[in-house]
């Protein structure tokens, strides 16, 4: 009897350790993540720009959350193309992120078929990061009253004035494209290298007008260089509240924003994706983060992947007709 009891307990045990072996073995098959090694962050756009700030300030939160070193990898070149092609193309495991802004994965794709990537197919969308209107924005020796005062003198120059951007099929390009189309404005298109450039064209009488990125004019609005008119978005900007938007102008549903998005390469796993959604979420609700953004005039989203989706559909709509209208075309 006590011998049977042994051999029940002996075989108890045995199945026991079996059971724990045999669990353990496979939670070190099951892919751990993140695991011991950086995540990558790339960055399509220049170190200083905004991109990259906004990248470099969800890194740090992020890294603290996650356990992990997060690295911003800045890979600029073609408009942010070059960057993104990289990560489209990079391994689904996790290990790899991208940071960019609508131009590479809404407008490039219109403008250039032949791009070696395919946003649609070869990323996903963790979610929506910051957002920011564009600022219409005066030259110096422009002197306006209000916005309907430089439609008429614009209208007046019959084309001699010109406005600037940073570069054919640019956010700031397409945005003054719909202005014009919106008010009959005939103004000239000149491209620059980046808003830097188009800054000093605008100080220098050189271009009368342009969308701007608010982070770089409102320091020269400010200083009485430059005026500014109006901003793009649908309501008004809680950092700008002295300007108008063009929908209180008379531009029904103008709508012009800048805006930046977490990525991954399309087949990264779902449970990667969700976690990062989570924390992107947690991040934009924290008040350290919204201040940063505030800094340059962006306001914090955090989304989940569908609201980075259904806004890349609506704006890939939306930008295909102002380019099929305005005739623009890739460089």
């Amino acid at each position: 009897m006590a011998a049977s009891l042994n051999l029940n307990s002996r075989r108890r045990l045995l199945l026991a350790l079996a059971s724990l072996f045999g669990s353990k073995a496979a939670s070190a098959a099951d892919p751990v993540w993140p695991a011991a090694r950086p995540i990558k962050l790339i960055v399509p756009f220049p170190a200083g720009s905004s991109p990259d700030l906004v990248a470099r300030w969800l890194a740090e939160p992020l890294a603290a959350a996650l356990g992990q070193v997060v690295l911003v990898d800045n890979r600029p070149g073609a408009g942010g193309n070059i960057g993104t092609g990289l990560a489209a193309q990079a391994g689904p495991d996790g290990y790899t992120l991208l940071m960019t802004i609508q131009g590479p994965l809404v407008t490039a794709p219109l403008l250039n078929p032949k791009l070696p990537y395919d946003p649609q197919r070869d990323l996903r969308p963790i979610g929506l990061v910051a957002s920011s209107p564009n600022v219409l924005v005066l030259g110096a020796g422009v002197a306006a009253r209000d916005c309907a005062d430089f439609v008429r003198q614009a209208q007046a120059q019959r084309g001699a004035w010109n406005y600037g951007s940073v570069g054919n099929g640019s956010a700031s390009h397409l945005a003054m494209e719909s202005f014009k189309a919106r008010s009959g404005l005939a103004m000239t298109h000149v491209p620059y290298a980046g808003f830097p450039q188009v800054l000093n064209a605008l100080l220098s009488g050189e271009l009368q007008a342009a969308f701007m990125v608010p982070g770089l004019a409102m320091a020269q609005v400010r200083a009485g260089k430059l005026q500014a008119l109006a901003v793009s978005s649908l309501g008004r900007v809680a950092a700008l509240p002295e300007l108008p938007t063009l929908v209180e102008l008379g531009y029904p549903g103008f709508e012009a924003i800048s805006w930046q998005a977490l990525m991954a390469p399309a087949r990264t796993p779902n449970a990667v994706v969700e976690r990062l959604s989570a924390e992107l979420l947690r991040i934009c609700r924290s008040e350290s983060f919204r201040n940063k953004l505030l800094g340059l005039y962006f306001s914090a989203l955090g989304t989940a992947p569908e609201g980075a989706l259904n806004l890349m559909r609506s704006d890939r709509q939306h930008w295909a007709q102002v380019i099929k209208a305005a005739g623009v075309r890739g460089d």
